[in-house]
């Protein structure tokens, strides 16, 4: 079909197109809820085939900006939602000269002739943080919507593609876009009483079910580096309490990454001269540039909370002071994020044997536990939660404590705070295999029994917040 054929039909259902949204109020609210826990309210949003901008608006952003084929679309538009900008396009030939923290393709990118082209256009728009966010109808519904639109239930449409995932992600393969998640949503478009909700919670939710949902989803983003790898700096956040032995060792076996490396060392509350020891290390070591800081709460979370807080370079990583996980080590987790391999990058001490006394029993199982239960709840390959080695930018890590108060502030560890909110912005997640050591000082501070049920009542939290939206 002509473009010139397809405004023409666009520009005839134009004045109907609020009324028939109106008719399936309950599907396009149940979307706009997911699509707001995805765009946190403020970011900078491009949505593509925008319609009258009913989505967008409901997305709350900071800059707003609506692209649509039919001029009587944006027409309506401008004159219902002044406050954001729209524009006549053509996906496949964008115009438009900015960049956006995300980019929302819903529900017409099987309207487009060539969707390799169209998503080749979408780099114009990208970042490389930029999260591309494409939502279409999965054409096992291909009949009922058929049937819908011929007994007047849906508005008519245009002859679109039905593609399935598969080749969606390849598209975006073959135009540098990596798939970051892809799933599926609503299973009962229309509203029935209770039922709706269990068919969209909880069936949704199960393996099988959930591949009968009317909408696929995919997030992106555009592969590639940040910044050049050789111009990143590094800060490398040490949490320490009751760690005196292992504070010079810590200094001496931390290799220099990038531009500049800073090491900051919080200190919590020590009982064995562990402050006094950071101060005399970064004494010794003037070359090396050391902060020494005293965390005011209690907890690892807390310590490395104020650390971030402190850190002035652009990759934040977290080293555990016990040594377990060799500082020698870090140089591969720099490498996995500076080069745009991942956005957050996750140790696994789970992949090479283990040293004898490195992990106690219980402690390997409900670490195996755990990586099942974040594998399925974050929908991205989690083999080791509670890894202390944790990796990512400065600026994502102010995009998680912008939007902390989503979660909550109940992570004594840290490690889960920082899953959830990378999880929520849609960050890749990388893991790098380590070989946990045994520790040469000191004990663990981890308590088994109590410390598991926290981290069980962390799983059902994440459950309720994450997947059952």
């Amino acid at each position: 079909m002509s473009t010139s054929e397809k405004i023409k039909h666009f520009d005839s259902v134009a004045k109907d197109r609020d009324t028939w949204r109106r008719r399936g109020a309950y599907y396009h609210k149940e979307l706009e809820r997911y699509l707001r826990f995805l765009i946190p309210a403020g970011s900078s949003v491009l949505e593509i085939g925008c319609g009258t901008g009913a989505t967008l608006a409901a997305l709350n952003p900071s800059k707003g900006v609506g692209i649509d084929i039919s001029p009587q679309m944006i027409g309506i538009a401008r004159r219902e939602r002044p406050h954001l900008r729209f524009e006549v396009g053509d996906m496949e030939a964008l115009q438009i000269d900015e960049k956006f923290d995300y980019v929302l393709i819903e529900g017409t990118i099987g309207n487009v002739d060539d969707i390799q082209k169209a998503i080749k256009e979408m780099h114009k728009v990208c970042k490389p943080e930029t999260r591309l966010i494409i939502v279409y109808y999965n054409y096992l519904w291909e009949p009922v919507l058929k049937l819908a639109e011929a007994v007047g239930l849906r508005m008519k449409h245009l002859l679109q593609h039905w593609l399935p995932l598969e080749d969606i992600s390849n598209l975006l393969y073959l135009n540098d876009f990596e798939v970051v998640k892809k799933g599926y949503r609503c299973l009962m478009p229309v509203y029935v009483p209770l039922i709706s909700a269990f068919f969209n919670k909880i069936l949704a939710n199960l393996p099988f079910f959930w591949k009968l949902s009317l909408c696929e989803v995919i997030i992106a983003r555009p592969t590639g580096w940040r910044k050049p790898p050789e111009e990143v700096t590094c800060s490398v956040i040490i949490p320490c309490r009751n760690e005196r032995g292992n504070i010079e060792q810590a200094v001496i076996r931390t290799p220099e990454m990038g531009a500049r490396t800073e090491l900051i060392f919080v200190e919590g509350h020590s009982g064995d001269g562990t402050l006094d020891e950071c101060e005399r290390v970064k004494a010794t070591y003037p070359e090396k540039d050391i902060t020494v800081l005293v965390q005011d709460g209690k907890g690892k979370g807390d310590a490395v909370r104020k650390g971030f807080d402190t850190a002035k370079n652009d990759v934040l990583m977290i080293l555990d002071a016990d040594l377990t996980v060799p500082p020698e080590d870090l140089p591969k987790f720099f490498k996995a994020i500076a080069s745009g391999k991942g956005e957050f990058i996750n140790g696994s001490r789970l992949v090479y044997q283990m040293e004898k006394e490195a992990m106690r029993f219980l402690n390997l199982l409900g670490n195996k536990f755990f990586s099942r239960a974040f594998t399925y709840l974050l929908e991205q390959r989690i083999k080791d939660t509670l890894c202390g080695t944790k990796v990512l930018w400065n600026e994502d890590y102010k995009r998680i404590q912008a939007g902390r108060e989503y979660f909550g502030e109940f992570d004594p560890f840290g490690d889960f705070d920082l899953l959830f909110g990378a999880a929520k912005l849609n960050l890749k997640i990388v893991e790098i295999p380590i070989r946990y050591r045994e520790r040469t000082y000191g004990s663990t501070q981890i308590s088994r029994f109590r410390h598991g049920v926290l981290l069980l009542r962390m799983t059902f939290f994440a459950l309720r917040k994450i997947k059952l939206i």
